[in-house]
């Protein structure tokens, strides 16, 4: 069996934990005997091995003559190349993890042209949520139905019209969008005004997606809950949570250790990009607003692409030169499990739905109690109070609270490391990935078989 995973981006390009989870799950097929590659959009097309997995780059075009491409049925340069790549490569099965202008419908539907399987992993809410946070308005928990007007005025809330106009906006009709890209308007003002529009387009493109590929993985629960809400049926979806790699040998959980329960300062660590949604910048505040706070934080940041390092820039302003803040070079991805162990908390103060994420795994595989929003993803692996704590979202004890609360309770530091219980494998979640791709690779097979008993009869 061979099989190519396409993801938004690939190694050695600054990576985020799709990524990280493809790789790890492309190596553990290979240990399973099953032939992997790796497939991504990128500049220009080339092809090279990283860490024994081979990957195929495929050109995007550059030229965005039409901002609809950014929400339609995807890039045709992309498209192009990524068909050249399947008939070379001849792939059995295809898994794709990005829904974007690079890995479009456009890809799906040349992937089905030749016959051959679909699978799509959800990962972010950006697969169907265009604001990207599936927080309605910015604040509260979105069910995830699509419905035009609604998301229509989200979005522009999103992207800083005002509310009560956002609304209004969202209940012009998508045909007036229409009509303004056939003069060639957009930008500004005018792409606000063809918004419902460009949400038409997106949620067809959405539907069509979930139509045409074999199967969904949904990776959490509340993922699940979103597609099967937008009459996906049930047995087209499965439920695979994330798993971690991490060096054969390796403890999972860390020695328990009474000095790091009687230093100073309690240690707490941020890993993730360098985004807004990751809500690095609340974590900061909440130690501003606590200039007697006995903790340090290190950010592990990643960058990629400009509006990140303009938000690197902006949360180091925010920091303002405070010594217990400290911005370091990222961590390899096969080092994370071995560099929390340094700290007594993993901190997630995202701003969107977490599917994972695959860091608070990593947290509970180094032995280190995980601090993040009740919501999502986190609440979904991290039980209050005894494997971490949880942060109501509107709740008056917030960020800043909890941070004092652990900094100063020492017998609660020792009693969450004591909670901490080793994650899920990576090698399980490929196990169960083989599975999968097998049955549709029978079922693919079955109409053939039928079909040649058939003429022998």
């Amino acid at each position: 069996m061979k099989v190519i995973h396409v993801p938004f981006c690939f190694a050695p390009d600054p990576s985020g934990g799709t990524e990280v989870y493809v790789a790890n799950l492309a190596q553990d097929l290979q240990g399973l005997g099953v032939e992997t590659m790796v497939a991504a959009p990128s500049e220009t097309s080339r092809a090279y091995t990283i860490d024994d997995l081979r990957v195929r780059r495929y050109a995007v075009s550059g030229n965005l003559t039409d901002i609809k491409e950014l929400y339609g049925p995807g890039d045709v340069l992309a498209a192009t190349e990524f068909a050249k790549i399947l008939d070379e490569e001849m792939p059995d099965l295809v898994h794709m993890h990005a829904f974007t202008r690079g890995v479009s419908l456009r890809l799906i539907q040349a992937t089905k042209e030749r016959g051959i399987p679909v699978v799509f992993t959800y990962h972010t809410p950006t697969v169907s949520c265009q604001r990207g946070t599936l927080l309605l308005w910015g604040e509260d928990l979105c069910d995830g139905k699509l419905d035009i007007i609604r998301c229509t005025g989200c979005t522009l809330h999103g992207l800083g019209v005002y509310a009560p106009l956002a609304a209004q906006m969202g209940r012009l009709s998508p045909g007036i969008g229409h009509w303004l890209g056939e003069r060639g308007l957009q930008g500004g003002i005018w792409t606000a005004l063809r918004m419902s529009e460009l949400i038409s387009v997106r949620h067809a493109g959405f539907r069509k997606l979930a139509a045409e590929v074999d199967h969904i993985v949904a990776v959490c629960n509340w993922v699940r809950d979103v597609i099967l809400l937008n009459d996906v049926p049930a047995a087209k979806v499965s439920l695979s949570r994330h798993g971690i790699n991490w060096t054969p040998g390796q403890k999972t959980v860390t020695n328990r250790s009474s000095t790091r329960d009687l230093r100073a300062e309690t240690h707490i660590a941020f890993v993730g990009r360098f985004d807004s949604t990751k809500g690095l910048h609340i974590l900061i505040k909440a130690f501003k607003m606590a200039p007697t706070l006995k903790a340090r934080l290190d950010v592990y940041g990643v960058v990629q692409g400009p509006a990140s390092a303009d938000y690197q820039k902006k949360m180091q302003a925010l920091a303002s030169n405070d010594p217990r803040i400290s911005f370091c070079e990222p961590i390899a991805p096969q080092e994370v499990v071995s560099r929390l162990r340094q700290y007594d908390f993993l901190a997630i103060p995202s701003q969107w739905l977490e599917t994972g994420p695959l860091v608070a795994l990593e947290a509970f595989a180094a032995g280190i109690p995980v601090i993040g929003w009740n919501r999502g993803g986190i609440s979904e692996i991290v039980q209050h109070g005894v494997n971490g704590l949880l942060i109501e979202p509107h709740s008056s004890a917030g960020w800043e609270e909890t941070l004092c609360r652990v900094a100063e309770d020492a017998t609660l530091r020792a009693r969450l490391k004591d909670g901490v219980r080793p994650p899920r494998t990576g090698v399980e979640v490929a196990r169960e990935m083989l599975v999968l791709y097998e049955a549709l690779l029978a079922r693919k097979s079955r109409p053939h078989i039928e079909h040649s008993a058939g003429k022998l009869s």
